[in-house]
């Protein structure tokens, strides 16, 4: 990618409808569900498995800019319970984003337990395969740890593969790889499921008063 001379002047007349302009990841907007998840984490006496379902919403956010790049994206909530336990499983926040000029998709993650990524692909707007990868140790697309983290279960590596299905679904295959204290081989923590939509989302902030105005 090569940065323009000019880095500090913002694109004019940005659509404000973040949900025409998201590429490949509208098929995202909406609320999901997903009951068929299989999760493999390392514990001390070998791999688990455990099925899990999840719920996903993914809300359109007004369009970004750093300076003359220019980003639209969906902000998202991932909740994961098992069906042994009332505990949350997993809880995760971030966004996924999308620039139009250069077809670069991009996943940003957090998680509680004091770790953040940053992963990226490319695809075209039309696709319905989409596949994204982080890794430890750069500051492009990298991942940050705790102490704790890096010294017990240090994560070297991130991918995601996302499949859009022609009823609407969609289901993803993520591979995190793990130096796991005291083993000698990488663990591969591997999560996958398919999500159903259930709900519908708002248009975002932006458009509404956009169409406020207009309609007024």
């Amino acid at each position: 990618m090569q940065i323009p001379e000019d880095i500090f002047t913002e694109q004019e007349d940005v659509d404000p409808d973040t949900l025409a302009n998201l590429g490949p990841l509208r098929r995202f907007a909406g609320i999901w569900e997903g009951n068929r998840g299989t999760d493999i984490a390392p514990k001390a006496e070998g791999p688990d498995e455990s099925e899990y379902y999840e719920r996903i919403v993914m809300q359109p956010i007004d369009p970004q800019s750093n300076g003359p790049q220019l980003l639209y994206g969906l902000r998202y909530h991932l909740h994961v319970n098992t069906p042994d336990e009332d505990i949350t499983f997993h809880d995760q926040v971030g966004y996924w984003l999308w620039e139009p000029a250069t077809g670069l998709i991009m996943q940003s993650l957090a998680i509680p337990r004091g770790q953040v990524a940053l992963a990226s692909g490319h695809a075209g707007p039309d696709d319905t395969k989409l596949k994204l990868a982080a890794s430890r140790g750069t500051t492009e697309y990298g991942i940050a740890s705790t102490f704790f983290l890096e010294q017990a279960f240090r994560t070297d590596s991130y991918s995601i593969e996302v499949e859009f299905h022609e009823d609407g679904s969609w289901s993803y295959v993520q591979d995190t790889v793990l130096t796991v204290r005291g083993q000698t081989e990488p663990f591969h923590h591997r999560d996958n499921n398919r999500l159903t939509k259930v709900g519908e989302v708002d248009m975002n902030p932006w458009l509404r008063i956009v169409r406020e105005q207009g309609a007024g």
